[in-house]
């Protein structure tokens, strides 16, 4: 870029006409026109005057450059915006397979603490129809019930550590190097399939588990029902399982995508603090109520109230955020 053309783009990214500019520098209307003109050039003192008013270096106004070199302005915005970090084919396949067996554990530990409550249903209704005592048998159902817990915490302590390489992507902006958009498309056109079965599965299953229960119930024998309400839970926990091998995987290719809600558009830390405090408060409910109740039997019914909840509520953050950014 040659000075006139410098000259030009300074002034005008001032907003002064050639009339304003001469007025600064104590100069005629004709002669800045030549300064743009490229028919003459101003003296030194004139090139300190405009270095001055532009708070540009007198090199930038007098060193020819190639036209896609940046002003020190641009240079500077560009110092100031955060840097993206590359991710690699390598380093995005070796994350999708992470996801891939962290769904796995954490799918595996939500269904230990849908079930953790059936060997102490079982034994309770074994105490109306066998000679068990009701110590023995809240004993050992808790016992299991600690147990399995524990389990699925520890399921869902190694996946966080796991997960530990892979943080930034969550909280930091990064860049797919070339070919690797390509790589993670590929990935989810073949996964499309086996998504949206697992979730044709949830959905049936979950919808179908009270079915065992209502028919138990004609026959108006305590035992089959308690029975009948283990299946029911059963089923609602292999039901979920296939709702979060499906999402689990599904959203990790959509957060390299930056598809759906990681899109850059959608991203929301109000969201995501909503989403974190929406399931603490949920499991905090579920144990609180469980155990002062001593009624496992029903208060399980929370997980798929509480599923349904939080789709409402997420429509809802997302229409409230959505009517904002248009204002």
């Amino acid at each position: 870029m040659m000075f006139p053309d410098k000259l030009v783009e300074l002034r005008k990214k001032n907003g002064w006409s050639q009339e304003e500019l001469a007025e600064k520098m104590d100069v005629s209307r004709q002669a800045v026109s030549k300064w743009e003109s490229a028919q003459s050039l101003p003296d030194l003192g004139k090139i300190l005057a405009l270095s001055t008013l532009f708070g540009v270096t007198t090199d930038y106004l007098l060193k020819d450059e190639p036209e896609d070199e940046s002003s020190p302005q641009e240079e500077d915005s560009r110092k100031a915006a955060p840097a993206l970090r590359p991710v690699s084919s390598s380093l995005a396949g070796a994350y999708l397979e992470h996801r891939r067996s962290a769904a796995k554990q954490i799918a595996l530990g939500t269904l230990l603490c849908i079930l953790s409550p059936i060997t102490l249903i079982l034994l309770s209704g074994a105490t109306e129809v066998y000679p068990i005592s009701e110590n023995l048998a809240g004993g050992l159902g808790m016992l299991v019930l600690f147990l399995m817990v524990a389990a699925a915490v520890f399921l869902f302590v190694r996946c966080g550590f796991q997960n530990s390489p892979y943080t930034f992507l969550e909280k930091e902006p990064f860049t797919l190097e070339p070919g690797v958009r390509q790589l993670v498309l590929t990935q989810q056109d073949e996964y499309r399939n086996t998504y949206i079965k697992y979730n044709l599965l949830g959905c049936c299953l979950c919808v179908l588990s009270p079915v065992p229960l209502v028919l138990a119930s004609f026959t108006g024998h305590a035992f089959y029902v308690i029975c009948t309400l283990t299946l029911t839970m059963i089923l609602a926990g292999i039901g979920s399982l296939f709702f979060i091998l499906a999402g689990v995987c599904w959203n990790s290719m959509q957060r390299l995508l930056k598809e759906g809600e990681f899109s850059d558009m959608e991203k929301n830390p109000v969201m995501e603090t909503i989403s974190g405090v929406y399931w603490l408060l949920t499991t905090a409910i579920y144990l609180g109520s469980s155990f002062f109740s001593g009624d496992w039997g029903r208060t399980w019914i929370i997980w798929p109230v509480a599923g349904v909840l939080y789709a409402a509520l997420m429509t809802l953050s997302e229409l409230f955020v959505s009517k904002s950014r248009k204002k």
